[in-house]
């Protein structure tokens, strides 16, 4: 942390105090010091400023708020004090600002409408809400109307007024008829944005009596409608009729035929308009057209384009919709409507303004005493916002005086503050359109120096590597560090050492002999703390003999050594990879200590075989290439390749035709397939052959098409199964005529290669596309969307031309027309290029992260607007970096990690985080020329995770009854441990495992002696590290009690998860007292708890498991009940879950999980159901064809058997009629409607 400069008498001292890089108080996010630190009131959550409250329910106005000492509450209504006790029906919660107005107990909500602001106070300040206006949400009746029926002629325009009630909020408007069902709409009948129903044209089919306008009120869950209306319809054939039936037949009669009509407009009214909207919000624009035949609608913006991907066009085209707002979409819009009589237009001149909106908001300050600091509130809108300061709530021109304090505009400057300067200030922007509240601290804390890494933690790093030593600390003022080795060393100074400002020692290339004990000293004037840390340096991993190179027949065997050097305090791995991936799941692969052997070698065991050898602390891999080649063929039968045909002659010359036919050679003893047959253009590219076409074997004859002004030769080339023959000789040449050419160079493209040019490309004609001599190419481009001219010019046949002095990333069209000396090609098909692309202009905005857990994150951000792309939109980058651990307050290496994520998307999901971790992140958007600038640094933190397994775990000391443990803490604590967890059992010499025993141990013991234990026999140990999420991986010892004092032999017991065999002295003396043993299997992993949660057509499955690391797991899976085979799904890495997809609807699955390379290691079986299958629609069985066949095939039946009975019962013989008719009885049929006419939760209220 910086001293920051005081002011200067001179006038130019506020400015350049301004241009200063200020640093506030850096307090590192440790739980138990934050606990301990003072710290004024934050809000941290509150009711939205316009609460619009259900008048049925309890009001409850949140007022969250956290500091220390933890605030107190108080709240105004309506700009005076709301004294709480003095009203029965309002409570706060405890610990809390929290409002709670009991309406459900008698109490009326139209009585606690108002403004409410909350207050939290502490002794360091006070925090305000914003202005909270309370109203309760209302759904009035339809007012009492007589409606008249309306009476159209065919042809003419219609409007049905719904004029809803006024409700807060707003209802939602729509049409039904007395059927509950929507009323259809289209391009003729749509409804308006003011729930009008609008007939561009009626139709007879338009007659009917209850169009019914609905409003729904969301908020209290009421829908009202309005007096159903009539309208009729008169045709002019009807109307032809009835004049018809009153008049003689010497009089005219007859009405005109219905008359088309140009368009006219029936909202708006009038030829302009006006419409203001605030930047941000959507902007509705309507137009709708009465005209027959039904006009369209189109839209433009005078004086410039309709924003590409905020533009929307809503009911078929009548309502332009543009979300996002901003102030440059200000101007003239005008829709047009248009049919074949004409057209009609309006123009609305819509004006953008803005609320309030922040540049800069004021950020908490932590200071220490004497310091400086500055508080920046910068708010922009339409008109400029007012900013005005308020210290702990009050207006801060009659707050107590400070003199620390100086205010300059949107700008508080604090200069050599003291503890006593400590408040919370409150900046408010406002404007006629809203206002922004922000609440911002200023803490000035005098703290003596603490230290918060572990004392006496262990730091094990590789030899010749960095090491970096933590000393995470805090005081204030900032204390100074210092770093010496040993208890009594010198202090560190020198080139050997990197100190960091955070604390850290790097020591940049440590050696075995900077093993030891560092002290870290941290000082301020309030005090000193010092602190101590080891440091071991392990020697490095070596593969002393590496896998070589192998050559093997199919069907050997072949072995590849890895022999390994490492560090003898650390346990070594190694793993075989076959190309970069796992082993195959073969039993012919066979890994020993020091070898990989593989069995009976087939040609899919080819490839790169990689040894690689992992410790705690370092990783060195090795590879050699495994060939496998063909045993000696045995002798066989020789089937060869045809020979080439011969004797080619060509018949029957055409302009665009010719006939060839040959004779076919020998076929070898391999039938012949196919005949291939080339051809050469001795005018244009001899010597080079091209595919003319293939036919049958059993053919020798072929109509070929021809291209003009091609000199043409023909081969042959037979083929069977064994291969292709050698080309026939050449046929005669045959030349033929010139013409214009067919066709146009294809793949035509316009790519910019700079900023201010447009590179037209193109794939030229082959020679024989030609047609003739002289080929050349027209190069035709004008800019899209502007009224140019085509501009055009002729090269040579060349593939490229480039147009220079173009604007930045801006449409062309472009074409590319071939001609010869005949004349020219077909007009060709237009395409569509752009200028040069040029590097975006600004960053993404709005980054926001949502963490999802302990190693996902999820990051969202606005997307650029288009027009400062300059260029194709390819995506967007995030890069992204850890910056320390949490649990050890350790700066690395920092290596970025970036994601792309392709097209205009808005988020992206950032995997592989480490817990417990400090991450940053910004968002780069990429065009083809390049990233642009990029956002912001955003900060975010990882949750805890389950930590890693002890570093080690060692038995020292056996006597006759006891054993002395003593382990290291974990490598990766993934979080702040809360205890270790110990279970030990005896075992005897035929793995019978007595009573287990559990012991929990606080997380700052390293160490345990275990008494009264029985003599001479061999426990085992499982020993595993928790954090507040849960445990982590165990690791396993064995060690053995003496059998007397006398004949000890110190068991070799070493850390890690196997056990070495010790010999031990016996004893005569006879021990009667033996633990009770229980007979089971050597203990191996196990995988349990296995719960299934189903949906209808997949299934997540999840288990515990316990045992070594790496695990690979498998999941099997089959129907329940059913004898066939298992299905098997491999689990990618190491994790705990599964999702079993493409599962059937309302099916019982039995499932069960194991592991890779463990016979018979497999949990039990767990049995799911999926859920049944949902219909897409109900349907009525009743009226459906099958059903009713079905109907009367019974009623059939029953008939033919009431005869028989009948038949019978007459021949005097028995019958069983009842249990026949109980078998074929009819099946109960309950239909389901298609439509009950109900809307949810939603009440139809009378009218």
């Amino acid at each position: 942390m910086m001293k920051k400069k005081r002011l200067s008498a001179s006038k130019a001292s506020l400015v350049l105090f301004l241009c200063q890089m200020i640093s506030a108080l850096d307090v590192p996010l440790d739980s138990k010091l934050l606990e301990e630190l003072s710290q004024p009131p934050t809000i941290t959550q509150q009711s939205p400023k316009d609460y619009i409250v259900d008048p049925r329910e309890n009001i409850v106005i949140q007022c969250e708020a956290k500091g220390k000492p933890p605030p107190s509450f108080s709240w105004t209504r309506n700009g005076t004090h709301f004294d709480i006790d003095k009203d029965a029906q309002v409570t706060m919660k405890p610990n809390s600002g929290t409002l709670v107005i009991n309406i459900m107990n008698g109490g009326k909500a139209e009585a606690y409408e108002g403004i409410y602001q909350c207050t939290a106070r502490n002794e360091r300040g006070a925090a305000i809400s914003n202005n909270i206006v309370i109203r309760p949400s209302r759904s009035p009746l339809w007012t009492k109307e007589k409606l008249e029926p309306h009476q159209v002629r065919e042809g003419d325009s219609l409007v049905l007024h719904c004029r809803p009630p006024v409700g807060l909020p707003p209802p939602i408007i729509f049409w039904m008829d007395n059927a509950f069902q929507r009323l259809p709409q289209s391009e003729r009948v749509s409804q308006g944005l003011n729930g009008d129903l609008y007939f561009s044209n009626v139709q007879p089919e338009d007659t009917r009596e209850d169009y019914i306008c609905y409003a729904r009120f969301n908020h209290t869950q009421t829908i009202q409608q309005k007096q159903p209306i009539s309208v009729k319809v008169f045709s002019m054939d009807s109307l032809n009729d009835t004049i018809a039936a009153n008049l003689s037949d010497t009089d005219i009669y007859g009405a005109k035929p219905v008359t088309e009509k140009q368009p006219i407009l029936l909202t708006p009214t009038g030829s302009t308009s006006t419409k203001v909207e605030l930047r941000g919000s959507v902007l509705l624009l309507e137009c709708i057209a009465a005209g027959l035949p039904t006009p369209g609608i189109h839209w433009i913006k005078e004086g410039g384009e309709l924003p590409a991907n905020r533009t929307f066009f809503e009911n078929f085209k009548k309502t332009l919709k543009i979300i996002d707002v901003s102030e440059a979409d200000s101007g003239n819009y005008k829709c047009i409507a248009r049919n074949i009589l004409g057209s009609a237009y309006h123009v609305i001149s819509v004006t953008v303004k803005a609320a309030p909106y922040w540049i800069t908001a004021p950020r908490n300050l932590v200071l220490s005493p004497g310091e400086d600091g500055t508080l920046i509130c910068r708010a922009n809108g339409n008109p400029k916002p007012n900013i005005s300061w308020l210290a702990n709530g009050v207006p801060i021109a009659i707050a107590p005086e400070d003199p620390s304090r100086k205010v300059d505009g949107d700008t508080i400057i604090f200069s050599h503050v003291q503890e006593r300067s400590s408040a919370v200030y409150q900046c408010n922007a406002s404007n006629e359109y809203g206002y922004l509240l922000a609440n911002a601290f200023v803490n000035v804390l005098a703290e003596p120096p603490r230290i918060l890494t572990p004392v006496n933690k262990l730091y094990q790093v590789i030899a010749d590597s960095p090491a970096l030593l933590d000393c995470a600390y805090f005081g204030s003022p900032k204390p100074e560090i210092e770093w010496f080795k040993g208890v009594k060393g010198s202090i560190l100074r020198g080139n050997e050492y990197v100190f960091h400002d955070n604390g850290t020692l790097e020591i940049p290339v440590a050696q075995k002999d900077s093993t030891g004990t560092y002290t870290c000293v941290a000082r301020n004037e309030l005090g000193k703390i010092q602190n101590e840390v080891q440091l071991e340096v392990k020697d490095p991993t070596m593969i002393i003999k590496q896998p070589e190179y192998k050559v093997i027949q199919r069907y050997g065997q072949v072995s590849f050594e890895c022999i390994i050097k490492h560090d003898s305090t650390l346990l070594a791995t190694v793993t075989w990879l076959k190309d970069n991936d796992e082993l195959p799941d073969d039993e012919r692969f066979l890994v020993g200590k020091d070898n990989l052997t593989i069995m009976n070698v087939t040609d899919k065991d080819d490839g790169t075989y990689t040894c690689i050898v992992n410790t705690t602390l370092d990783s060195v891999s090795a590879s050699a290439v495994l060939t496998v080649v063909a045993a000696p063929p045995t002798p066989a039968i020789i089937y060869a390749r045809p020979n080439p045909p011969f004797d080619l002659e060509l018949t029957g010359q055409l302009e665009r035709s010719v006939e060839l036919s040959w004779i076919p050679g020998d076929e070898n003893n391999s039938p012949i397939t196919s005949f291939v047959i080339e051809y050469e253009d001795g005018l244009h590219e001899p010597g080079v052959w091209h595919y003319q076409t293939e036919v049958p074997g059993t053919q020798t004859t072929v109509q070929l098409k021809l291209s003009p002004y091609v000199n043409y030769s023909f081969r042959v080339i037979a083929v069977n199964e064994i291969g292709r023959s050698q080309p026939s000789e050449p046929s005669e040449q045959y030349l033929t005529k010139s013409a214009n050419p067919d066709e146009n160079p294809s793949n035509v493209q316009g790519i910019g290669s700079e900023p201010d040019n447009l590179v037209i490309t193109w794939e030229p004609l082959k020679g024989f596309q030609s047609n003739g001599p002289g080929l050349q190419y027209k190069v035709s481009w004008r800019q899209k969307d502007v009224d140019d001219e085509w501009t055009s010019v002729i090269v040579a046949n060349v593939s490229k031309y480039i147009v220079s002095g173009t604007p930045t990333f801006v449409p062309y069209e472009i074409k590319v027309q071939a001609l010869n000396d005949l004349g020219y090609a077909p007009e060709p098909s237009e395409v569509i290029g752009h200028s040069g692309e040029d590097l975006p202009m600004v960053a993404p905005g709005n980054v926001q992260v949502h963490v999802i857990n302990s190693t996902l994150a999820k990051v969202h951000w606005d997307p650029v607007p288009l027009k400062t792309v300059r260029g194709h939109l390819q995506g967007y980058k995030v890069y992204y970096w850890k910056v320390q651990s949490l649990s050890r307050r350790s700066r690395r290496h920092v290596e970025k990690k970036i994601l792309t994520f392709r097209g205009n998307k808005t988020f992206g999901m950032l995997p592989g985080l480490e817990p417990y971790s400090s991450y940053k992140l910004n968002v780069r958007v990429v065009n083809g020329k390049g990233e642009g600038p990029a956002s912001p640094d955003k900060v975010f933190k990882t949750p805890e995770g389950v930590p890693s397994s002890p570093s080690f775990l060692k038995i020292t000391n056996p006597t006759l009854d006891s054993l002395t443990l003593e382990w290291g803490s974990p490598t990766h604590p993934n979080g702040v441990l809360t205890s270790y967890v110990l279970k030990f059992q005896p075992i005897n010499n035929t793995h019978e495992l007595g009573p287990l025993v559990e012991i929990r141990i606080p997380a700052n013991e390293s160490s345990l002696i275990l008494k009264n234990l029985n003599y001479s026999t061999r426990y085992k140990f499982y020993f595993n590290a928790q954090t507040s999420v849960g445990s982590g991986s165990q690791i396993t010892e064995e060690a053995v009690t003496i059998m007397d004092e006398a004949g000890i032999l110190r068991p070799a017991v070493g850390a890690g998860k196997g056990y070495s065999e010790t010999l031990f002295a016996t004893s005569p003396v006879m021990h009667t007292v033996r633990p009770t043993f229980y007979k089971v299997q050597p203990l191996y992993p196990r995988i349990r708890n296995v719960t299934t949660a189903a949906a209808e057509t997949y299934a997540n499955i999840s288990w515990e498991y316990e045992g070594p690391d790496h695990a690979n797991f498998y999941v099997e899976y089959g129907v329940a009940g059913s004898k066939e085979d298992w299905k098997k799904e491999i689990v990618n890495g190491s994790r705990s879950f599964f999702v079993l997809k493409g599962l059937t609807p309302g099916t019982a699955y039995k499932v069960r999980v194991g592991a890779e390379g463990l016979s018979g290691f497999r949990s039990s079986e767990d049995v799911f159901e999926t859920g049944p299958a949902m219909a897409s629609r109900q349907v009525d069985i009743a009226t459906q064809g099958w059903f009713i066949g079905l109907m009367c095939a019974v009623a059939l039946l029953i008939l033919i058997l009431l005869i028989v009975c009948f038949i019978r019962r007459n021949k005097g013989g028995k019958y069983p009629v009842k249990e026949k008719e109980d078998a074929h009885a009819d099946p109960e049929i309950q239909p389901m409607k298609e439509d009950d006419g109900t809307f949810g939760e939603y009440r139809v209220l009378p009218e």
